[in-house]
């Protein structure tokens, strides 16, 4: 790293090993877009903060769906108040992961909360413009499976203007992926909502007192858009949206799931307001690439059981 000829990096390494990459890279003055979850605890989280702040390079969260039509669309009309005033969130997403893959066997950290919750949860903070302050999770453990954490788990938050927000996940069912956001002017149900692919489009239904509307959005390359974005703010000298402000938002509520998980009680949250959000210009629409089959991979394990 020390060579002077790698610009930037993409750490997409198992959660728990992304703190040694990122903050060697950052200290290097290497750019980097980092996966989500941004680490394994707040402490982690703060200390890759620490270092971009430190070395000026850009850090980047890959929060895809914050480049994703459908998903910018939203945010954005929730912002501009098209559906009222936001009192409720609900949604589900869960898959059906292999034990054997390296999701199914690494604790909390690896399991569906930090990959699969983070989408509900970044969803709603960014529809409601605003920060939790309380967590409470549930959690079981399917007998049949041989998971080492909690394989599906129901989190509430609330909110301190009284909003809630319930989502679910599992890596022990079938598929499904969905959201409820409810207003005073509008209800929304939007699903696919969280997924990627070729054939992939978000799709969203808004009903209101004068009816039904869908609003159905072509599949885009969601990685190709999140890479382009990255790529134009190193380019262009600008401050990446989802930076770490965002991704450290996102670990301390993770960790306060953990943590309930473990104590079986609510656990506050200090207040806390990000001013940055989504604008529409974020959106982009590159042409979908062709997914590799598993067989045009190696040494890789299915993630599907």
């Amino acid at each position: 790293m020390a060579s002077g000829e790698i610009d930037a990096v993409y750490v997409a390494t198992p959660n728990a090993l992304h703190t040694p990459f990122v903050v060697a890279a950052l200290e290097a003055g290497i750019h980097v877009l980092l996966e989500k979850p941004m680490a394994s605890s707040v402490a982690e989280a703060e200390q890759i903060l620490a270092a971009q702040q430190a070395s000026g390079a850009k850090l980047m969260v890959a929060y895809r769906l914050h480049h994703e039509p459908g998903n910018v669309e939203l945010f954005t009309r929730a912002q501009n108040g098209d559906f009222g005033e936001l009192r409720a969130f609900t949604a589900t997403f869960t898959q059906d992961v292999a034990e054997a893959n390296s999701r199914g066997h690494n604790g909390y950290w690896g399991g569906p909360v930090p990959d699969m919750g983070t989408y509900p949860l970044n969803a709603v903070r960014n529809l409601f413009g605003e920060e939790p302050i309380s967590v409470y999770a549930v959690g079981t453990k399917t007998p049949t499976r041989g998971f080492n954490f909690h394989d599906t788990v129901a989190v509430t938050l609330r909110f301190a203007s009284e909003r809630t927000a319930q989502f679910t996940v599992s890596y022990a069912t079938a598929a499904a992926e969905s959201f409820t956001l409810v207003g005073t002017k509008a209800t929304v149900y939007a699903s696919p909502c969280f997924g990627f692919g070729p054939k992939v489009g978000i799709s969203y239904v808004e009903k209101t007192k004068e009816g039904s509307q869908t609003h159905a959005f072509k599949p885009v390359e969601q990685f190709g858009n999140e890479t382009q974005y990255f790529s134009d703010c190193i380019l262009h000298d600008q401050h990446p949206e989802a930076d770490g402000k965002e991704g450290l938002l996102d670990v301390r509520v993770l960790a306060a799931v953990e943590q309930s998980l473990a104590t079986g009680e609510a656990v506050a949250l200090p207040p806390r307001q990000r001013h940055r959000r989504v604008q529409a210009d974020q959106a982009l629409e590159l042409k979908p690439a062709p997914e590799p089959s598993e067989d045009d991979m190696i040494s890789i394990i299915p993630q599907s059981a």
